[in-house]
This record gives C-alpha cells, structure tokens and sequence, in this order.
C-alpha cells in the first residue's frame, strides 16, 4: 500500500501522532508493537513519575484520556500512575485510534523520489510521502564508561528488567539518583534485597514537595503549565517549544538539564527510609570476580555485589537507528547525537520526521516526556 506517512514505533508519541494526522484526512501506516517499550523494558511494579493531566496521551477529539479509559473498562487506579495502568491505557488508545496498525517491524527506510520506501520485516514494502521516526529511548540506554562491556549476567541497565524478582534476596547496587533509580531501589527492597542506591549527586532531589504553589490561582498558573515538566517558572518556558528553541544554545543547555535533572517523585520518601543511600559518589572501576562484582569509589571505599543495575537514563543517538539507509544516515544534519530539527520536527532529510527524544535537542525537554505528545502532534500537522 502507498500512504501519505509512515509512522515507526507505536508508543505515546507514534499513537498520538497517527491519530491526529488520520484525524486530518491524511492515510497512516503505523508500524511496532504498541507501549512495547513501557511493557518489555520498565519493571513491573513501577509508577509514572508525571502527575494525572500530563499523562493523557493527546488525542484530536480528547475523548482518549486516561479518565476515558477508566469509564470505558472499568479500571481502577490512581495518581500515581501504576506502570501496568498505562501500559493497558496505551493498548486501548491504540485500538480505538489506530485499529490498523501493523504489529511488524520496519526494517528499511530508503528515499524514493519526492518520498520514501519502507521495507518491513513480513516482507512487504510501501511507498510513503512522509515518514515519522517515534520509536521513542528504546535505542538509546546510556551507562557511563565504567559499566560498559560488562556481560549482563553481572551489569545490567534499567531498560533490560520488565520484572525485578529474580534479585529476590541479593545484594544490589543501583547506580543513579533520579526516578528510575529510586523506583528500582523501592522495588527491589519489598523483594527483601539488600539495595543500595550509589549516585553522583550531594543530596536526592524531590518533587512534588510544594503542593501548596499549585493553589494559588493565577500566580500558579503564571508558575506552572499543565505539562509538568520543569520546576516553577521554567515550566511555563518548557511548555512552549517554538519560543525555547529560539533562545541562544549558551540557554537552552542549562535550562533543559535544569528541568530534567534527576529527581524522585515526594511519594516515594518514605517507602526508601530503609534503603541505604552513598551520594556525591562515582564508581571509579567494575571488577567481576566470579559469581560477584567489585566496585570501587571516588572515596576509595569498596562494595561486593551480586549484582548492579544502572539506572543513569537515555541518550539520544540517531546512529543507533539500523532502519536508515546509508544515504539518508549521512545526509542527516544531528548535534551530539540528535536531528537538527525545523518546522514540524522535519530534519535536513526533507520528508523525514522526529517525535519524542530525538526532538528534545531541537525543540526543548517537554518532548522528552508523555505530555510534548500535544505539542508534537500539533506540529507535525504543519506539514501536511
């Protein structure tokens, strides 16, 4: 079949993509297997860190909000968000939005013309007039130097666990401080682990600790967008893309690390009391020595584990995609990994799209989370 676009990957950003450009008109192919990522690579047991608004996955009509789902399946849960909620809130916007999607792989995309040739793993292929590349960090897990080329029997990151039991009673080192780490460090520790959270910074940040500026009418609303995303201030910046991407670079760098720094989310507080702490810390070394691994610290103190799961996030690297073609790998335009990106989150390749991480260098950090999905899909309509 031929299609005005080609969407790879069906996670929040590629669902709410297809839905509002089938909204407009426009014939989509959508390819992946839907909120995989969410499903297959993040522990069971694991709670989203943004709060309710910010977690509906946009929709033209927003009658597919997580409130919907609830009416419609009769699910019940709360804020925070439960992993397997979300997972199963994707699944039911994919079928409601998208009921034609192809769960198949793209395996080649190559330029044709005024467009492309997408080759799929069930051996079919398609020409497209656009193409959206939204297969969200999946290919992008980050480990500092230290851990990597380690054989996953003894490192593993965060991405490679959907289920943390298997550590039951073991001594754990979780590298890192932010939402992934401590979401780790918790569940490992009701699996009766001996945990212990190892990161660089001097103390753990939390959020969600000042509820009180969020009711204070209109200087809250001066404060904070409904993205939440960015502390008080900065948030209102974030949730404009096309004006923080006009700032200078020497701005946007800072401002960016500023609002995604790593962070925890306040409820977890006290469900860590117990779970032992080592900040302003860096492993300086990884020695495996038969079933156990030895760490080294900055402090030159040592810890001996059975196991260490690092938990440091995602870089965006657009190499990694094994589904372009040469000629359009080379003809695309990145800084530090990522597409340089103009109008409709199009790159230096014309026709070719980036929704999600990729598009955070460009357009500013709201895209790296669930609610830039209103932001990016309002854009890429630019395009068509």
């Amino acid at each position: 079949m031929d299609v005005d676009v080609a969407i790879i990957g069906a996670g929040p950003f590629g669902l709410s993509s297809g839905a509002w450009l089938k909204n407009k008109g426009r014939s989509v192919g959508i390819f992946g297997d839907p909120m995989s990522f969410w499903r297959d690579h993040m522990p069971a047991g694991m709670y989203l860190r943004s709060n309710w608004a910010a977690s509906h996955i946009s929709d033209p009509s927003t009658k597919l909000t997580l409130d919907h789902f609830k009416a419609d399946t009769g699910a019940k849960f709360g804020q925070p968000i439960p992993l397997q909620n979300f997972v199963q809130y994707g699944e039911w916007y994919q079928k409601k939005a998208l009921p034609e999607l192809q769960r198949t792989e793209v395996r080649n995309v190559e330029k044709n013309g005024n467009g492309f040739k997408v080759s799929l793993d069930n051996g079919s292929q398609l020409k497209a007039r656009r193409v959206i590349v939204a297969t969200g960090i999946a290919h992008f897990p980050w480990m500092p130097r230290e851990f990597e080329g380690n054989p996953k029997s003894h490192v593993t990151h965060t991405s490679d666990h959907s289920d943390l039991s298997r550590f039951r009673g073991k001594r754990i080192a979780v590298i890192g401080s932010g939402q992934s780490a401590l979401d780790a460090a918790r569940i490992l520790k009701a699996f009766e682990a001996d945990v212990e959270v190892i990161g660089r910074q001097k103390e753990i940040r939390w959020v969600g600790q000042n509820a009180w500026l969020h009711k204070l009418g209109p200087i809250s609303w001066c404060l904070y967008s409904n993205f939440d995303v960015g502390p008080a201030g900065l948030s209102r910046l974030v949730g404009f893309p096309n004006l923080f991407r006009k700032l200078p670079r020497s701005l946007q760098d800072p401002l960016s690390h500023r609002a995604t720094r790593p962070a925890g989310t306040g409820w977890q507080k006290p469900q860590l009391q117990a779970v032992s702490m080592t900040l302003d810390r860096l492993v300086t070394s990884v020695d495996l020595q038969g079933d156990t691994v030895k760490l080294k610290l900055s402090d030159s103190t040592e810890r001996l584990v059975d196991h260490v799961i690092v938990a440091t996030g995602y870089r965006a690297d657009v190499s990694r995609y094994k589904f372009l073609d040469a000629s359009i790998s080379q003809a695309l335009r990145t800084s530090a990994g990522s597409p340089v990106l103009t109008r409709a989150l199009e790159s230096s390749v014309p026709g070719l799209h980036f929704a999600g991480k990729p598009a955070a260098w460009s357009f500013g950090p709201l895209l790296n989370f669930i609610s830039g999905t209103h932001f990016a899909a309002a854009e890429l309509l630019k395009a068509f």
